[in-house]
């Protein structure tokens, strides 16, 4: 008895080390598709846009794709898509793209604010690089190269940290820039409200969070019956308030030039485990990093 007792115990103990070592986050660049670069843990996915797709797309926004919690889908997708002819705008059992980005901050992009405008690098990222890589954390950084913006020349480095079980990526801005406007400028995060499509259906307003409850912005591939969710948390904001124009909720603070800053956007879908606007805001409202 013992010594079935004792083979049971390290059967057991052989089965948490392999399941400890199964990944639950992974980020990568994607150059078999347009120069992406996608992250994921086990409750979001979500991808930026890099050089290659620049003849189509400019944008820092971040693309959100909905997934239901549990497996690692990107890859997957992004498989089927290119040799399967599986559309990822399509649900095949465990989520898809459906979140217009256009020129936009997307779901919880940042941006320099000049006289009361967003100002958009000129250029999808141009580099990469894996910082950190665990089972269930993974950091990677993006950059752009400096641009001008009305009088202002300045540059971008964005360092992403993912972690597994939350619905939440932490991001560390670095915007250097120098010109008319001196040593200080506004940079806030942001979540792309569409207007046009009449999507939203509830927002949250806080001095230092942003968040959306809405449908689903891509409808092109087939009809959507799911919410979104989607939010940005800047620690220590000045406040929150509409882009010009409106097509965007924004949070930020003044941020010297080479100062780092410091937020969090995140995202779900109403076909996981958060089933409707008040959970989503119950979660946005518990942030406190």
């Amino acid at each position: 008895m013992k010594r079935i007792l004792a083979i049971a115990s390290v059967a057991v103990l052989l089965a948490g080390c392999n399941a400890a070592q199964e990944p639950r986050v992974m980020a990568r660049y994607v150059p078999e598709r347009a120069d992406d670069f996608i992250f994921e843990n086990n409750l979001i996915c979500g991808r930026v846009y890099g050089q290659a797709l620049e003849a189509e797309t400019t944008s820092p926004g971040i693309d959100i794709w909905v997934k239901r919690p549990g497996a690692l889908v990107a890859d997957q997708r992004y498989k089927d898509e290119l040799e399967n002819g599986k559309s990822y705008h399509k649900d095949w059992g465990n989520g898809k793209d459906c979140y217009k980005v256009g020129k936009s901050l997307g779901g919880g992009a940042s941006a320099v604010v000049i006289e009361n405008r967003l100002q958009y690098p000129a250029t999808n990222y141009r580099s990469w690089k894996i910082l950190e890589q665990s089972a269930d954390k993974v950091v990677f950084c993006l950059t752009y190269p400096e641009w001008n913006a009305d009088c202002e020349t300045i540059s971008l480095s964005k360092t992403f940290t993912v972690t597994a079980d939350s619905y939440f990526v932490k991001v560390e801005d670095v915007y250097t820039f120098s010109g008319d406007y001196g040593d200080e400028l506004e940079v806030v995060a942001g979540v792309f409200r569409h207007l046009d499509q009449e999507t939203i259906q509830s927002e949250l307003e806080a001095k230092d969070r942003y968040a959306i409850w809405e449908k689903a912005s891509d409808q092109s591939a087939e009809p959507e019956d799911g919410m979104l969710g989607v939010a940005v948390y800047v620690p220590g904001a000045e406040g929150e308030r509409l882009s010009h124009g409106e097509d965007h909720g924004i949070v930020g603070r003044t941020v010297k030039s080479g100062e780092t800053f410091t937020y969090y956007f995140g995202s779900c879908w109403s076909k996981g485990d958060i089933k409707d606007s008040a959970q989503w805001f119950e979660l946005v409202n518990s942030l406190s990093y």
